[in-house]
């Protein structure tokens, strides 16, 4: 079957609230080389969709405009040079924008097999959220077997895949979340201990945890206030990954915690992030992680479905905190 001109993607008609999201008719994009293009079935609405959204995210200049950072489909149509894959698999996969539509191009490396056992909207929640913590609980912050890692905003998508990887590690997990409903869902995805943050002091929760001995890793997606407390929670040589600013990224910090502990500050977006280096991800997610996703021993958690046509609700559910897990656009039913 000939592919069509034309699709309904989902648009940004200025910057600002969930409100601006429409759909529309776009030209269907094409593969350059060593790209394929994807028939999408469902992609996944992540935080960093929002900032786009509101102007505050703005795509590199070689990506579409379009919103949407991860897909699941079918392939369609494969540029020159693409070997590993043929026209006609399921894959889901990262993208550098483009996610919201009908049709999306990527290149290939940033594809994967959607694992045996899981939907195809299942799986269009897992490239953003995995790739992101394995670059960033796995490789820069080098967590270890027999350490412990702080993880806040523990039931989103990239805290309840940190939780579960860093079990699988070997890791004892301390998670923080805004709610008890919320701290009962950590822990029962894994979390060796849960803080509700509303309503105790995490830094002293730490504290008492760990004897004081403090933590060997911080994942923190908050920044503002917490990038000082992050501090004081973390153990001698300890790591700290800074992967957003939900709080604010220009803060004032006493920084003699790094110097009298010897900590190592670090952090990553992986938009920006090397074609190569996404590459190399993709291709450890598949080796190490995949095969734990397709046993069940990892698992990912789908709060909410929306249509396409309701972007706008899916970003408002994103930005009000209220739900628990992933949530993904269903474009074609």
């Amino acid at each position: 079957m000939p592919l069509p001109t034309l699709m309904r993607q989902v648009v940004a008609r200025e910057p600002g609230p969930p409100e601006v999201l429409a759909l529309s008719d776009g030209p269907v994009p094409q593969p350059k080389p060593g790209e394929v293009l994807i028939e999408v079935a469902a992609a996944g609405v992540n935080r960093p969709d929002c900032l786009q959204r509101a102007g505050a995210y703005p795509p590199p200049p070689d990506a579409s405009p379009i919103i949407g950072l991860e897909v699941a489909g079918r392939i369609v149509a494969c540029g020159d040079g693409v070997t590993d894959w043929r026209v006609g698999d399921q894959v889901c996969a990262l993208t550098p924008g483009g996610g919201y539509a009908e049709y999306c191009t990527t290149p290939a490396g940033f594809c994967l097999p959607v694992p045996k056992g899981l939907t195809v909207t299942e799986a269009a929640s897992l490239p953003e959220t995995f790739f992101t913590v394995w670059n960033n609980l796995v490789d820069r912050g080098r967590l270890r077997r027999g350490e412990t890692v702080l993880i806040h905003g523990g039931t989103g998508g990239i805290g309840l895949t940190a939780i579960q990887i860093a079990r699988h590690f070997g890791a004892t997990v301390i998670a923080t979340a805004g709610s008890d409903e919320k701290t009962a869902f950590c822990l029962a995805t894994g979390a060796t201990h849960a803080i509700n943050y509303r309503t105790h002091d995490f830094v002293a929760e730490v504290a008492r945890i760990t004897g004081k001995r403090g933590v060997d890793v911080v994942l923190d997606m908050v920044g503002g206030d917490y990038i000082e407390k992050n501090l004081k929670c973390l153990a001698l040589e300890g790591r700290m990954v800074i992967i957003a600013f939900l709080r604010g990224s220009r803060v004032e910090v006493d920084w003699r915690h790094i110097m009298l502990k010897r900590l190592t500050i670090t952090g990553s977006t992986l938009r920006a992030s090397p074609q190569q280096r996404k590459v190399e991800i993709a291709q450890a997610l598949r080796r190490e992680v995949w095969p734990l996703l397709e046993s069940g021993e990892v698992k990912t958690t789908l709060n909410r479905v929306f249509p396409l046509s309701e972007a706008a609700a899916a970003h408002a559910l994103m930005e009000s905190n209220a739900h628990i897990g992933k949530i993904v656009l269903a474009v074609r039913s």
